[in-house]
Formats: C-alpha cells, sequence, structure tokens
C-alpha cells in the first residue's frame, strides 16, 4: 500500500493521527482461522465462541507467553474457563514477581461488568502489595486505562481511584501522585461523569495529610 501511495506522489500511514492540525486514519484487521473449511474460532455454545479454544490453548501452551496469549482472552469472557485459567496461570507464575504483574494487568483491564469488583478482592490478594510501586501500576493503573469501567456511570471507578490515591500518599506520595494524574481529562467528560469525577478530586484536595506532590496535581486539575 505504501509502494501504491508513493507511486501517485502520496504518503501512506498507519498512524492514528500523524499530524496534529489534520485528520487521522487507522488500521483495523480483523484475523480468522480456518481449519479444513472451518473458522476455528466459531464455536455457538461458548461465550462468544471462543472460551473453549482459548481454554485449549492455554493447556497446551509450553511457555508463559503463549499462556498470557490465551489468558488475555479468557479475561474477556464471562466463562467456566476464565476462572480455571486464572487460577492456574497464578499457580505455575506466583514465584515470578512480574508474571504476576502481568496476571494482576490482565485482570484489571477486563471489559466484563464485574471487573471494579474483582480488582477491590484483588486488593486484599496474597500477590498484591500497596507498598510496592510495580503492584501499583500492574492494578490500580492498568484499571484506570480501562475505559469501560473505569467510566461507569455510576462513578464507582473515580471512588476506587480516589480511595487508593488517599491511601498511597501515606505510603508513596510520588506514586500516589502518579496515579492521580488519571483524573487529569476529567473536563472531557460528559456531564455526568464531570461531576462524579470533581466530588472524587474535592475529597482527595481534602484529605488529611496530603502531600505536596498530590496536592500540585490535584489542585491544578481542579482549576
Amino acid at each position: 500500500m505504501k509502494s501504491i501511495a508513493e507511486k501517485n506522489g502520496l504518503r501512506a500511514t498507519f498512524m492514528p493521527k500523524p499530524f496534529a492540525n489534520l485528520t487521522g486514519n487507522g488500521c483495523h484487521a480483523h484475523v480468522s482461522l480456518w481449519q479444513k473449511g472451518k473458522n476455528v474460532f466459531d464455536d455457538p455454545k461458548g461465550e462468544l465462541g471462543l472460551s473453549a479454544l482459548a481454554y485449549e490453548q492455554f493447556k497446551r501452551a509450553d511457555n508463559m507467553t503463549d499462556a498470557m496469549a490465551a489468558l488475555a482472552c479468557l479475561a474477556q469472557l464471562d466463562c467456566p474457563e476464565r476462572d480455571k485459567a486464572l487460577e492456574e496461570f497464578y499457580a505455575r507464575w506466583k514465584y515470578e514477581p512480574l508474571v504476576v504483574d502481568k496476571w494482576l494487568a490482565v485482570q484489571a483491564g477486563s471489559r466484563l461488568p464485574q471487573t471494579l469488583a474483582r480488582v477491590r478482592d484483588l486488593l486484599k490478594h496474597e500477590a498484591f502489595d500497596l507498598k510496592v510501586p510495580n503492584k501499583v501500576y500492574a492494578l490500580i493503573r492498568t484499571f484506570n486505562g480501562n475505559h469501560v469501567r473505569f467510566h461507569g456511570a455510576d462513578g464507582g471507578g473515580y471512588a476506587f481511584l480516589a480511595d487508593q490515591i488517599i491511601a498511597l500518599n501515606a505510603l508513596n506520595p510520588q506514586v500516589a501522585a502518579r496515579m492521580a494524574r488519571g483524573f487529569d481529562r476529567w473536563k472531557k467528560f460528559d456531564a455526568g461523569r464531570q461531576a462524579k469525577a470533581r466530588q472524587q478530586l474535592e475529597r482527595i484536595r481534602d484529605a488529611d495529610g496530603l502531600s505536596k506532590d498530590v496536592a500540585e496535581i490535584v489542585s491544578k486539575a481542579l482549576v
């Protein structure tokens, strides 16, 4: 495609927005896998037709990368295979901190309705420690980047992040300040979400013993 564009005096790019003042574009690819004339991803009996295949791939994986790829699919599905795979993955890799971070993140990034409740449960899991920045980034920052669940219309995601920022403020103000950046774009939300985000920012601002690091971020956000 790039060579064809060049032949016509043009340039092709798949960057979403290559120029700040011009309309962008992007590339979205759909991939299917076929065997003996049948789409192997198609399983009408499974959740979205994927759970059985993903779990089979998970069980067959002989390395962490392949297992995580299958787990990432299962994390988005409300099916029995999801919980089994999560338990088995943790049991196998729980002594590898960086791999456990991926395990935390894949759950925090799920689009399933129960994700916030799951993240709250993971705060109490042996794999998580609020005093360890990498664990905070894996779980809390990943949830902050979960645009579907963090921005739930009920404001629960905003309240959760505010709770963690206040708790982190007493442990590690620098990390707390980084987490507070999760509210940077709150003025671009719709009116209902703006009101809920402002409420949580004000709650952080008014918390006892607020550090200079967090206070600076929050006060600028509220201006």
